[in-house]
């Protein structure tokens, strides 16, 4: 019998004494979550965000992983020097890694062990520490923030602020659970809106003191503080668009010089909500229907089929990476799909007998019925399909999103039982079409609709993950927000070799 899920855990992860790698600058570290469910291999779980020119590094970031009692979960963190834009861990430098098993983690609440290197041997000084919390909550905080006045720390220029957040432990210390983005050369920053775990912000205890500290960021990791207060969420709850909430940033050493002294800017909270975010889980469990369609890139950067350069080459076990990333993410989806029948699509693509380009052509070539039966009916097209096309461009993604977007737009307006669609577009990652793009995506983002981006091949994949809101809202090109993000990307290296269910659907589903 399956072992039963306990609970969520949410690990807070900071390193300290790092190697530094980095001439003229100090290391840019990133930390990895790897997890072995085998017993031979790991998968990458989550990365954590990289900071710049710290030895020291406090990451914002959580991983949130399901912890079951039953089971020995091992868990490895690697922490690495990040100097480019590259998925691939292969070109950065290793600064150190920890196995063991959330256990351990979850027994002691706080793990602190020193770094290792691949040969075992001690990575200098470095050790990291491992916080682990029962995540019971799903309320999410929603807050809009800006400042204005605040006191400019830099010779040459403005200061570049950027907010940390702070929640209170048991034992009176502080800890970090957000980091806004840095805002440059601005005394009266609009931060973007942005979403903290009510556990996170103040284990659910909303007269629990918050501490927000304003920074002015430095490229070489001296951050100067601006300022500090201290506050609650019933306090940042008053808080409305025609009323905000406004508090004093104060900075005490600068208070204790000054008699003269006021503040150091004042930071304003525009709007501040607290929403329950359902899970995936959640969803399915009430009964919420999933509809999954694929859309394939068969333009020409992909290269020649006939050539084993291709990404489309059907090599002589015949697969290639986009069959793979079809079987890798359908089925996973189709467990929640109730009829098994998926549209497939394909774009970019001179399409007989006409031959004219085609963004979003059934890969049966059926128009009225472009439904194929299973994972294994999409595969079979696609292949029957490969040699009829003639691979062509431009890359456009709109039109494929803007498709599926009706049919989802179609089914708010029936009173029948919930669904969502799930888009899945495989791509060498070249795209020509992103202004349109976005604007589809901004207007799917307010209809039962989530798309999901695997990127093959070794391109660069910048535009994808700008497409991703995982950095900061998405706007159309017109300015519009999304309403949601409903964009996840994921590079097709990052779990080719590790094609479990459980890591794929952590990947295309976090």
């Amino acid at each position: 019998m399956a072992a039963q899920c306990v609970t969520k855990v949410e690990l807070t992860v900071a390193c300290s004494n790092l190697l530094d790698k980095d001439v003229g600058s100090k290391s840019d570290p990133l930390c990895v979550l790897f997890q072995n469910t085998s017993g031979q291999q790991w998968y990458e779980v989550d990365r954590t965000e990289r900071i710049k020119n710290s030895l020291n590094p406090k990451f914002a970031k959580k991983f949130l992983i399901d912890y079951y009692f039953e089971l020995v979960q091992k868990l490895k963190f690697g922490v690495y020097d990040i100097d480019n834009k590259t998925f691939d861990l292969s070109d950065d430098d290793f600064l150190g890694e920890f196995e063991c098993t959330l256990g351990q983690i979850v027994s002691s609440k706080t793990l602190t062990k020193p770094l290792v290197l691949k040969n075992g041997r001690p990575a200098g000084r470095g050790s990291i520490m491992i916080t682990a919390e029962e995540v019971k909550d799903n309320r999410v905080v929603v807050l809009e923030v800006e400042a204005r006045k605040l006191d400019n720390k830099d010779f040459f220029g403005k200061s570049d602020p950027y907010l940390e957040f702070h929640k209170q432990t048991g034992d009176g210390n502080w800890v970090m659970v957000h980091r806004t983005e840095v805002i440059k050369n601005n005394l009266n920053p609009v931060w973007r809106p942005f979403k903290i775990s009510l556990n996170s912000l103040c284990y659910s205890d909303m007269d629990k003191l918050i501490k927000v500290e304003c920074y002015d960021y430095d490229g070489d990791g001296s951050h100067d503080l601006i300022g500090s207060f201290q506050t609650t969420v019933s306090k940042l709850k008053e808080a409305s668009r025609s009323s905000p909430v406004e508090f004093e940033c104060i900075n005490e050493k600068k208070r204790q010089k000054k008699k003269s002294y006021k503040n150091s800017g004042i930071v304003s909270v525009k709007h501040c909500e607290i929403i329950v975010e359902c899970t995936f889980l959640d969803y399915i469990m009430g009964g919420c229907q999933l509809n999954f369609t694929v859309g394939i890139d068969f333009t020409g950067s992909n290269g020649d089929p006939r050539s084993p350069d291709s990404l489309h080459y059907l090599s002589p076990n015949g697969v290639n990476e986009y069959l793979t990333a079809i079987w890798s993410v359908g089925m996973v989806i189709q467990d929640y799909d109730t009829d098994k029948m998926f549209p497939a699509f394909g774009f970019g693509a001179q399409v007989p007998p006409s031959f004219q380009v085609s963004h979003e052509f059934p890969l049966n070539f059926n128009p009225s019925n472009p439904f194929c039966n299973g994972i294994q009916g999409i595969v079979d097209a696609y292949r029957a399909c490969l040699p009829q096309v003639k691979l062509y461009g431009p890359t456009n993604f709109s039109p494929i999103i803007n498709h599926v977007a009706r049919f989802a737009a179609a089914a708010t307006q029936q009173q029948t039982a919930s669904q969502y669609f799930i888009l899945l577009i495989i791509t060498d990652g070249v795209i020509t079409d992103l202004d349109q793009t976005r604007t589809a995506i901004v207007n799917a983002s307010k209809l039962p609709m989530s798309i999901i981006i695997v990127g093959v091949g070794g391109a660069d994949f910048d535009a994808m993950e700008f497409l991703d809101g995982d950095n900061g809202v998405l706007r159309s090109s017109s300015g519009e927000p999304a309403v949601r993000d409903i964009v996840q990307f994921v590079p097709f290296r990052k779990f080719q070799n590790n094609r479990t269910k459980e890591s794929v659907r952590h990947d295309v589903f976090a």
